[in-house]
């Protein structure tokens, strides 16, 4: 049986702010990466953790050290997350394109379905090459 992992252990984990919750997710962390569990999270836990890190409120981290803090445990082999491949690409685009982690996410998703066409009122999707943002009209 696996266990699904939520955003407030994976925030602990990283960033050590609450002696016993981050102990014990330090702990948790180390039984994903060793093998001894198995865990799956969404791409909605990884999203809020990066508004979170990010949010300029809270830990107002930029995108390459949200990418450094979390890329590793994404990738770790018994941490089960859909498209968990996308996740990758979406933090070089949320990097280099400076785009909200939503919309990189989104990008990378549509490169992997070699889909070049979306209707948005965005104007950020605008800047990647190759992408045709289209705005729905009115009738009429």
């Amino acid at each position: 049986m696996t266990h699904f992992l939520d955003t407030n252990v994976v925030l602990r984990h990283l960033l050590n702010d609450d002696p016993a919750q981050s102990q014990a997710a330090r702990h948790l962390f180390e039984r994903i990466e060793t093998g001894d569990i198995v865990v799956w999270t969404s791409e909605l836990v990884i999203a809020e953790v990066v508004f979170v890190l990010s949010n300029k409120r809270t830990y107002n981290l930029p995108p390459g050290r949200i990418s450094e803090l979390l890329l590793p445990l994404i990738d770790l082999p018994n941490l089960k997350l859909a498209g968990k491949r996308l996740h990758a690409r979406a933090f070089s685009l949320y990097i280099s394109l400076n785009v909200d982690y939503i919309d990189a996410y989104h990008i990378a998703l549509m490169e992997s379905r070699g889909s070049r066409d979306m209707f948005s009122f965005d104007h950020d999707f605008d800047m990647v090459p190759g992408l045709n943002r289209h705005e729905p009209e009115l009738p009429g």
